[in-house]
Order: structure tokens, then C-alpha cells, then sequence
């Protein structure tokens, strides 16, 4: 049952995006549709980051001793003077891992 699912999941998958990036295929996405769509990344992405980096042991944390909430701070700036993303990723980590053994 489990591997008709996974299966199932891969075909509709593949079929979904196949539909939309095929560039002979006669469907094509409207220039509004686009527009909505654009918000659906940084939607899923917010959904992800938030509870990983506020919520500790089922509590909301914003003190300064929250290691998650310090090392995204860090990426943050990071990213916004350096624009690099492996520097971003280097940096952050490093701060996150230094505060989780202290």
C-alpha cells in the first residue's frame, strides 16, 4: 500500500509540473495567475522558518538567550551586506553552534 502511494504521489507530481513547464504543451498561465503565484515561496517558506526559530520545548521565545532566533539575526545581516549565500550560511552556522555549546 505504502509503495502504490509514494507511486501515486510521483505521477501526480511530475504531471503537475510537467503540465506548466513544457514549453510545447498549449497550456500556458496567465499573467495574473503568475502574479499570485509569485507569493507562494516566501509563503511556504515563512511557514517553515518561523515556528523552527520562535518555538522552543512548545513556547513562543524572542529572549536573547534563544540561539535560533540569535544565529538568524546573524543571516539576516549576513545576507543583506554581503550577498553571498555561503558566507550567509558559514557565518550563521558558526554563531549557532558556538551558542548551542554554550
Amino acid at each position: 500500500m505504502t509503495l502504490i502511494t509514494i507511486v501515486l504521489l510521483a505521477i501526480i507530481t511530475f504531471a503537475s509540473r510537467y503540465l506548466f513547464l513544457h514549453p510545447k504543451l498549449p497550456i500556458r498561465i496567465g499573467a495574473k495567475t503568475t502574479h499570485f503565484l509569485s507569493f507562494s515561496a516566501p509563503a511556504v517558506l515563512t511557514a517553515i522558518w518561523v515556528p523552527i526559530i520562535f518555538i522552543q520545548e512548545n513556547s513562543f521565545n524572542t529572549s536573547l538567550t534563544n540561539p535560533y532566533l540569535l544565529a538568524a539575526t546573524v543571516a539576516i545581516i549576513t545576507a543583506y551586506k554581503s550577498h553571498s549565500v555561503y558566507l550567509t550560511l558559514g557565518t550563521s552556522l558558526t554563531v549557532f553552534v558556538l551558542l548551542k555549546l554554550i
